[in-house]
């Protein structure tokens, strides 16, 4: 029996992957409906290769490729970097970032194809249902969203491979190898199956963008990352694109073992789950951020906006980016920027960074004043005045305690 009711078309958020694999045949079975099927392309790579054909052979009337990796760096990782985020001190957010621009390029072809439901594959138990779900209701609020997962009666990776095979739809997983990979241009990120278990380490083999530090090269590499206005834009001095600039990023810190992250996050439904994390082009430009970023801005500039940071971060986490309050830290964070011109030059070696030459075009880094030789601008005099008004309440709580105490 139809579940769809009065829906005729759907658009289902594509990726070619396990879940999406079987839910355009799923839609068909259940909802009695047109499936159209839309990837957008936000740095997958090879995995792209054959979506369409493989889209309508399993069900879709339509397919569409759209790529957005362009949109996907200027309007999401950009700003990422000029806010620092770091969701738990350690996620770079390439998932959370990339899901709001697939909806929004989701959202577009929904409306174009008059479209009176959109669907995606996230699951119950993970954060982007809630990522997907927010943005289409901010986006096309009157759009009747379908979240297979919270539907039908499979359970685990295990039954959807099963489900799988009984329809000939072929899936990049095997019950041999059921972790969970998703790829973009920002990251790689691995969970579930044997890394569900906190005893056991990763496996080495299932790294696509990093090499491990002990196969990184023994000798050290240089890169010089320039910035304006807190953007990057050129490395070792050659102007890059932004789509080029993170892919020459990612390779070369990748290639000096820099980028992983293994962690256990707190995720917004309220488990506890462990994520493997390539991301070699994010730290690197993090890094060079921020070193340039100590020499911009003002000590009460620079403390507020890292505690900024860490809820632009939360937003960004939890599904939020199309809030009027991620928006009104932009235009913060965006203010901060203004003085972040520079270049900032790294030494790479054996995943570790180390800054090794600074050039802020508004550093306000004052060499006569910070040295600790003879000078002529600080009078270390002024210090002793200074400090008995900052010491002024810590003295008369002292003294007053004292006095009843006696």
């Amino acid at each position: 029996m139809a579940k769809g009711g009065s829906v005729k078309k759907v658009v289902v958020a594509y990726s070619g992957g396990l879940d999406t694999s079987i839910i355009l045949s799923w839609i068909k079975e259940n909802y009695k409906c047109e499936v159209i099927a839309a990837c957008v392309d936000v740095g997958q790579g090879k995995e792209l290769t054959g979506l369409e054909e493989k889209a309508k052979k399993t069900g879709a009337s339509k397919a569409y490729i759209i790529d957005a990796k362009k949109d996907f760096v200027t309007d999401y990782i950009y700003p990422a970097i000029k806010a620092e985020a770091l969701y738990e001190n350690k996620y770079y957010l390439g998932t959370s970032l990339a899901r709001p621009v697939i909806a929004e390029k989701i959202a577009e072809i929904v409306k174009k194809e008059k479209a009176d439901a959109v669907c995606h594959g996230a699951t119950g138990k993970g954060n982007d249902q809630v990522r997907f779900e927010l943005a289409f209701k901010a986006l096309i609020p009157g759009v009747k969203i379908i979240a297979p997962w919270r539907e039908w009666n499979i359970r685990s990776r295990e039954d959807a491979i099963d489900y799988a095979k009984k329809r000939g739809i072929p899936v990049p997983v095997t019950k041999s190898k059921p972790y969970s990979s998703d790829a973009n241009l920002w990251h790689i990120s691995y969970e579930g199956g044997v890394m569900e278990d906190m005893k056991n380490e990763y496996d080495e083999s299932m790294f696509k963008m990093t090499v491990s530090p002990e196969k990184a090269p023994d000798r050290a590499s240089y890169v010089t990352i320039a910035f304006e206005k807190g953007i990057p834009v050129s490395i070792n001095g050659k102007k890059l694109a932004p789509v080029e600039l993170i892919e020459t990023a990612n390779k070369i810190a990748g290639a000096n073992g820099i980028g992983r992250t293994d962690m256990v996050e707190n995720r917004l439904v309220g488990m506890k789950s462990r994520g493997v994390y390539e991301s070699p082009a994010a730290v690197l430009l993090y890094e060079a951020h921020h070193k340039l970023e100590e020499l911009a801005l003002d000590r009460d500039t620079f403390h507020f906006k890292q505690k900024l940071s860490h809820k632009w971060s939360e937003l960004a986490y939890y599904g939020l980016w199309f809030s009027p309050l991620r928006e009104a830290l932009d235009a913060f964070i965006d203010n901060t920027q203004k003085y972040v011109t520079g270049e900032i030059k790294l030494k790479l070696y054996k995943g570790n960074m180390t800054p090794v030459s600074r050039n802020a075009k508004y550093s306000l880094y004052w060499e006569e004043l910070a040295t600790f030789e003879k000078d002529e601008v600080y009078n270390q005099k002024d210090a002793e005045g200074f400090i008995n008004l900052f010491g002024l309440p810590t003295k008369v709580q002292a003294l007053m305690r004292n006095k009843k105490n006696n």
